[in-house]
């Protein structure tokens, strides 16, 4: 019985020991890869701390390229926001003279920049049905596109949608008005 006792006590005291000794151990790894990784953040970031410090300031010149740069892209950002509208005859959908000198300028504007896309918006009048006016701007959008490639910009960077009379410019009901609405607008972005 006494026999009984102390085995049973040296195999309680194994189990303990088999379990807290390789846990206290793995604390002690945790902790020491805890440190570790500690150094090696700290190391890495004196090392990027001195690159910085090592890497060349930028010359006056430089300095006025990459300000030079960034101007130039404010300037064509705003050049896009300005494009002009081009009219259309009442029912017709070809291109007017007065409508291919827009165009042209347009190209040459786009040929320089080919970090922007297109996207021409057909438009009509309030006259006709929604499907008729729908197909119309469609149409007119169809027609600049056809110019604008001809022109030498790139057909994927031009989209085209109609709203037909969705989305009048004057919203009035006379020939004036009507004249207004009647055009192709153009939304340039940058490609992303």
């Amino acid at each position: 019985m006494k026999r009984q006792k102390i085995f049973m006590t040296l195999f309680l005291v194994a189990i303990i020991c088999a379990f807290v000794l390789p846990a206290g151990c793995a604390k002690k790894a945790v902790m020491k890869e805890e440190a570790t990784v500690e150094k090696e953040a700290a190391v890495e970031k004196q090392a990027s701390a001195q690159a910085a410090e090592a890497a060349p300031a930028k010359s006056p010149e430089e300095q006025k390229v990459g300000e030079a740069a960034m101007a130039a892209a404010a300037l064509a950002d705003k050049e896009a926001s300005q494009f002009a509208d081009i009219q259309f005859a009442f029912d017709r959908f070809d291109l007017r003279p007065d409508a291919r000198e827009v165009l042209g300028m347009h190209a040459k504007w786009l040929t320089a920049h080919p970090e922007f896309i297109v996207r021409i918006e057909g438009n009509c009048d309030e006259r006709g049905t929604v499907e008729y006016n729908m197909a119309l701007g469609q149409r007119r959008a169809a027609s600049a596109m056809k110019y604008l490639v001809d022109l030498g910009v790139g057909k994927n960077r031009i989209k085209t949608v109609s709203y037909g009379k969705e989305r009048p410019l004057d919203p009035g009901n006379n020939e004036e008005a009507w004249a207004k609405n009647r055009r192709d607008h153009f939304s340039i972005t940058r490609q992303k």
